[in-house]
């Protein structure tokens, strides 16, 4: 991991400029800011300062429906050290060509440059991941490296190379947000603030979704077909052969599939791959053929015909 002078110690405030998008979530700017701001409580000093800004420089709603005020446009950042980009859903609609120049311009001036959720893909639009290891949440892993291969994805919480620092999602914000704490202001600090939080610092290379069979609630054979259900979307496997893969027979794992998750296995898998369409048709460009193909359907028709059933509306109407 290369990283740069802004994790160094230092008795100087450091200032984060969070350029957040339409429909970001709320939860990923709190899992930014507050770390620093408990930071600044347990020291009793303003060593962290922050500041929102917005394409239009007006409130932003979020996708929780709350309008998050802002400090005014991307140029209200100029003079933060840093310049994180809080994104979420329909970027089609919110990374605009302007908006990607814009960034592409102003992005320089900045110590570190940075990404949180589908940040990623707005750096990446903006050519500012190209030649960096980068990673992004891990429902966009497969379509980033596709479709920007010269930047080297990686499948980590969050990613710190040169410059650029790339965070998979909200609960990554702020183990980033602890990893920059402890460098600055000592392990003491990062770790009173994660206890503030109830929480620990996880590092960067922790993968993004827990190993299967670490849900206490679960039992562990539960756990591992879950997981393989969830890794297996574009080419989902009978669940015989889950039942196997588990050492249990169909009808027990049936059983225990009613008793943990009030399903069937087949459902479950079923409704994780309906799901997954779901997102692929609201947050891509991708055809209806090329949904259908990602997500283990044989046709368009076929996915058409579950995707009506499961929520009352043909996947076209998501695109309208």
């Amino acid at each position: 991991m290369t990283e740069n002078a802004i994790f160094q110690p230092s008795t100087q405030p450091l200032t984060i400029a969070l350029f957040v998008l339409p429909q970001a979530s709320i939860l990923e700017v709190a899992s930014a800011l507050d770390p620093l701001r408990n930071a600044n409580r347990q020291l009793g000093s303003e060593a962290y300062r922050w500041r929102v800004v917005t394409p239009d420089g007006q409130p932003v709603l979020l996708t929780c429906g709350i309008s998050l005020p802002s400090s005014g446009p991307l140029s209200a950042a100029l003079g933060a050290d840093a310049l994180i980009v809080v994104a979420g859903y329909r970027l089609a609609d919110v990374a605009t060509r302007p908006l990607i120049r814009d960034l592409r311009r102003i992005a320089p001036r900045f110590l570190l440059v940075g990404g949180i959720d589908a940040g990623p893909w707005v750096l990446a639009r903006a050519g500012l991941l190209d030649g960096h290891r980068a990673t992004v949440h891990w429902e966009d892993l497969e379509d980033l490296a596709a479709a920007h291969p010269h930047i080297d994805v990686q499948p980590d919480r969050f990613v710190i190379d040169r410059n650029r620092v790339t965070i998979s999602g909200a609960a990554p914000a702020t183990d980033f947000m602890l990893h920059l704490i402890r460098p600055r202001h000592g392990a003491a600090l990062a770790r009173q603030v994660a206890n503030s939080f109830l929480t620990r610092a996880r590092p960067g290379t922790e993968p993004q979704i827990a190993p299967a069979g670490t849900d206490p609630g679960l039992d562990p054979r539960v756990a591992v077909a879950l997981a393989r259900m969830e890794a297996r979307l574009d080419n989902p496997e009978p669940v015989s052969e889950t039942a196997h893969a588990v050492g249990l027979s169909p009808r027990r794992l049936e059983t225990l599939f009613r008793q943990a998750l009030n399903t069937t296995p087949a459902a479950h898998a079923l409704g994780l791959r309906l799901q997954a369409a779901r997102r692929m048709l609201t947050d891509t460009a991708h055809p209806l053929a090329e949904v259908a193909l990602r997500t283990g359907f044989s046709s368009p028709a076929t996915l058409s015909r579950a995707f009506r059933a499961r929520f009352g509306q043909p996947p076209g109407a998501l695109r309208r």
